[in-house]
Formats: C-alpha cells, structure tokens, sequence
C-alpha cells in the first residue's frame, strides 16, 4: 500500500508541475529534458553505480529500456502540453485512461481471473473518466481547438504502450534486482533523444537555453524517478495482479489531480465533474476487491 500511494502521489505531481511551469514562464520542453538527466543521475546515486556499460548492452532487456525511453519523453511532452492546454484533469484523465490497455494484456498474455467485478470497475472507470473531462468539450474564446482533441488519444496510445511495456518487462525480464539499471537505461534513452533534439534547437537559434528549465528539471526529475520505480515494486510484489494494480493506481491518479488541480489552481468541477470523481473511487474499490 505504501509504494502504491506513493506511485500515485509523485506521478500526480508530476502532471500538476506542468501547470505551474507554464505560468512561471518556464520551456517546459528543456524540463522535462533536464528532468531526465536528473533521473539518470537520482537513479544513478540510489543503485550505487551507473550501470551503462557493456554487459548492460547484452542484457534482454536493453533494447526494450531503449524503446520505453523514447515513448517516455514522447508521452511526457503531450501531458505537458495536454496539462497546458487542455487542464490538468483532462490530462491526467487522458494519461490514465489508457489503464484499459494494459488490463486487457494482462488478462489475455497472462491469463489473470477476470471477475464481474472487476469488468464492471474497468466500465465505470471509463463513464467516470468521461464524466470527469465533459465540461472540456467546449472551451469559449480558443479558436482552432478541433485538432487539440487529438491529444488525449495520443496521451491514451502513449500511456498504455508504457504501461504494458513495463508490466512486460518486470515480468519477463526483472527480478527486483536489477529494477533500477533498467530504469536508468530508459531515462539515460529519454535523455539522449531529448538532448539531441535540444542541441539541434540550440544550434540553429530556435531555442536558447533556460537557466530556469535545470531547475524545474531537477524539481520535476526526482519524483518522476521514483514515482516508476514505485510503480514497479508494486508490480513485482503482487505479481499476477496486475490487472488490479494498475487501473487502481491510474484511477487514484485521477482522482487526487482533479481535486488537486481544484483546490490549487482553480480548475473549475461541475457537478458532472464531481459525479466522476465520485465514480471513480467506486471503479477503485470493485476493481481492487474484484
């Protein structure tokens, strides 16, 4: 329980830190560049050792710690953006809708128990989730908003490719030793990229360097760190639960970053909104006692 609230509450600030990068002016893309490089490093320090190198390379799963840090900073740009444009309960919403995808994995790839229950929290999550983001579907005064409604499908398709690419990985190829030189490998992936795509801004003059950015990366990256690493000792303590673990964990997310993004930035809940988030604890408790 401990490592789940925490997954939950470190991946909610995430979502809420976008926010106030935005209002602080600060390039939120340089963050969460920055932010990666401040994983490596926290990751780094939290092993004992940088664990790149030539026997990392010939592990299984290398190449998949690859591939999951370039859907990180892919996904993680649109939830900045989603958080920015759209409200930080649309994207945190959006982000986890996606629990749908790795549900139906774990059930189909490892034949985990589908209960009633637990298929009729999966469908009032999904209604709760629609009630908790309806009031965004007309926003006055924002011209051109049609092609914004592409971010929460690609916030949805990005999500769950994580989250069934780390329920693969901690499955196939972890075994809670060798959780974090996974992890580093990833976020060193995220970094890379987003470096070079940094540097080549840099170079022909569309950016400059925001001294402000290392900060918020340095703000943004420690959490974002363990939030992961939390998720994946949940994963490896209740394994064969999977189908559980995560739509709760991204369910909880939901709901503590609409009432967070209320009370401090003043997001604006209806009663529809209310309904949802009342929704979603209900979807919470049918899916963990399915």
């Amino acid at each position: 329980m401990f490592f789940l609230t925490g997954s939950i509450l470190l991946t909610s600030y995430l979502t809420l830190a976008f926010t106030i990068t935005k209002r602080l002016g600060i390039n939120t893309f340089q963050a969460i560049v920055f932010n990666y490089l401040t994983c490596v490093i926290t990751g780094s320090f939290f092993n004992g050792h940088f664990p790149l190198d030539a026997e990392a390379i010939r592990q299984p799963w290398f190449i998949w710690a690859v591939l999951m840090g370039a859907v990180f900073i892919a996904t993680f740009n649109i939830v900045a953006f989603t958080a920015q444009q759209l409200g930080v309960s649309v994207a945190s919403v959006s982000y986890k809708l996606s629990m749908v995808i790795p549900f139906v994995f774990s059930v189909w790839l490892y034949k985990e128990p589908l209960t009633i229950l637990k298929l009729l929290g999966i469908v009032l999550a999904l209604v709760a989730v629609y009630l908790t983001v309806r009031r965004h579907n007309k926003q006055p005064g924002k011209k051109n908003n049609k092609w914004l409604l592409a971010l929460p499908v690609l916030l949805f398709a990005g999500s769950g490719l994580l989250d069934t690419m780390i329920k693969y990985t901690e499955q196939r190829f972890l075994n809670g030793q060798n959780n974090n030189d996974f992890l580093i490998t990833a976020f060193a992936s995220a970094a890379t990229v987003g470096l070079v795509i940094l540097l080549m801004l840099v170079i022909t003059g569309k950016q400059i360097l925001d001294r402000k950015a290392v900060l918020a990366g340095v703000a943004i990256g420690f959490p974002n760190y363990f939030s992961i690493w939390c998720l994946m000792v949940v994963l490896k303590k209740y394994t064969g639960n999977s189908s559980a673990i995560i739509p709760i964990n991204n369910m909880g997310i939901v709901l503590f970053s609409a009432v967070a993004a209320w009370l401090l930035f003043k997001e604006r809940l209806s009663w529809v909104n209310w309904l949802g988030i009342a929704l979603s604890v209900c979807a919470i408790a049918l899916i963990a006692f399915g």
